[in-house]
């Protein structure tokens, strides 16, 4: 992280990041100017902190949602999430919804929760299935992307339209500590949800009746599995738009590390969800001179080819 902060225009070194860092804590004085001291502290840092908690929030809830609906290539916008908080977001953005009261994140958050409560009481009303859930996410997501569409569309100016363009591409451009705060407090307790159900995950990778033989309430898990991974990716798309593959990719690099035990799975994830995500943010804004590219857009050109390495693997195991 402290490498990836010193990327940019400004001459700024590691030293001078730690200087900083210990300076806001207390301990001791930076030597640097107020206006290097102010792009580390609050540009840089609080961007690349928010890059590493989205990453691992990611690649959590990616590794989740393949055990739990027992497919290699379930990410976590697989339950509408993120189209809901595009509607959400746009909604605020575009409309105005709140009155000026609701900010683009939380008409996102707001967005993301209405869309995974859709989900949930369709996919249980179709009989609560593995792969009704699955098909019930994506009837949810296209709703929410046409609502999205028509929106933006039908009520937003040229001005209005690139801004959301570039939000809902993924974007961490203009993050601060609340919103680094808020992400890792929900990072760390769904976090914590989940390594307590490690066992329980481990058992769902062999199937809901193997689970159910091993005395796993299966209904009631998976229920409070999908929460915690909903509102995890709430937390992440409200805060840095729609940052796709991340959750596909991160898992299975995680898994050849370590194996399929989610006791070690989650934390080798979540890690290395984190460094990539860091490292991606930082050739997204530097590697154009002058201009940022979405992040979601670097981590797609990244992570197509290794999801058409997945879907090769997969075609070779149903073999």
């Amino acid at each position: 992280m402290a490498l990836a902060i010193v990327i940019g225009t400004a001459r700024i070194g590691v030293a001078d990041v730690w200087s900083v860092v210990l300076a806001h804590l207390g301990w001791g004085e930076t030597e640097l100017s107020p206006v290097r001291e102010g792009i580390v502290w609050e540009l840089r840092l609080p961007r690349t902190v928010l890059a590493a908690v989205c990453g691992a929030g990611l690649a959590v809830c990616g590794a989740v949602l393949q055990s739990l609906l027992r497919n290699p290539l379930a990410d976590p916008f697989v339950l509408g999430v993120s189209s809901g908080a595009s509607t959400g977001a746009v909604t605020v953005v575009v409309l105005g919804a709140g009155g000026g009261a609701l900010s683009l994140s939380g008409g996102a958050f707001a967005g993301a929760a209405l869309s995974f409560a859709a989900v949930l009481v369709l996919s249980q009303l179709l009989g609560g299935s593995t792969d009704r859930v699955v098909l019930s996410g994506v009837a949810v997501m296209q709703l929410f992307s046409a609502l999205t569409s028509v929106i933006v569309l039908t009520a937003a100016d040229a001005e209005t339209t690139r801004g959301v363009l570039f939000w809902l591409l993924g974007s961490l451009n203009g993050a601060s500590w609340t919103d680094a705060g808020a992400c890792l407090a929900v990072l760390a307790a769904v976090l914590l949800l989940c390594l307590g159900h490690a066992r329980t995950l481990d058992a769902f990778a062999f199937g809901q009746d193997a689970a159910a033989a091993l005395g796993v309430r299966v209904a009631r898990t998976r229920v409070v599995l999908l929460c915690g991974t909903a509102l995890l990716t709430a937390a992440m798309v409200s805060a840095a738009g729609a940052i796709g593959f991340v959750g596909l990719v991160l898992p299975h690099a995680a898994r050849a590390l370590v194996g399929a035990g989610h006791i070690r799975l989650l934390p080798v994830a979540a890690l290395a969800g984190a460094v990539f995500l860091v490292w991606v943010d930082a050739l997204a804004r530097t590697v154009l001179d002058g201009q940022e590219i979405p992040v979601g857009v670097v981590t797609s050109l990244i992570g197509v080819p290794a999801f058409v390495l997945i879907l090769f693997r997969t075609r070779g195991v149903r073999r």
